[in-house]
């Protein structure tokens, strides 16, 4: 057999993410009821865990380095050159925007123009 432990997992989160705060869950989190568009009543749960009394940080650090590695070494979809774990994508957007500002689409700064035109504001955006 096989994915039990994610299975499980899952239905746990589920439980502390939902159940626990009464928010939505599976089929409900679509966004649509009765072919509506309806807010997300998403449920958010946060656990800290202290990992000493299980295991050192640094073994702790090691293996999830290891866990990691191995996903990103995993065998990737056609057309996919690499594999990203979760946040990482968000880590590497946030180190891009840091070293070179935010983008702003054409149709935003076009509005922003717009606005500082109607508003005789005078700020000189870099873009």
């Amino acid at each position: 057999t096989g994915g039990h432990k994610g299975y499980g997992f899952t239905t746990v989160v589920e439980i502390l993410s939902a159940a626990l705060q009464g928010g939505a869950f599976l089929h409900a989190l679509s966004g649509q009821r009765d072919g509506k568009k309806v807010p997300h009543a998403l449920g958010h749960f946060f656990i800290a865990i202290d990992i000493e009394p299980f295991i050192s940080l640094d073994e702790f650090k090691k293996t999830t380095g290891e866990i990691l590695r191995a996903l990103r070494a995993s065998k990737k979809a056609p057309g996919h050159e690499r594999i990203y774990t979760a946040g990482e994508k968000e880590y590497l957007a946030s180190l891009e925007r840091r070293e070179h500002g935010v983008p702003i689409s054409e149709s935003l700064q076009k509005d922003i123009r717009v606005l500082m035109e109607e508003l005789h504001l005078d700020y000189d955006f870099p873009f």
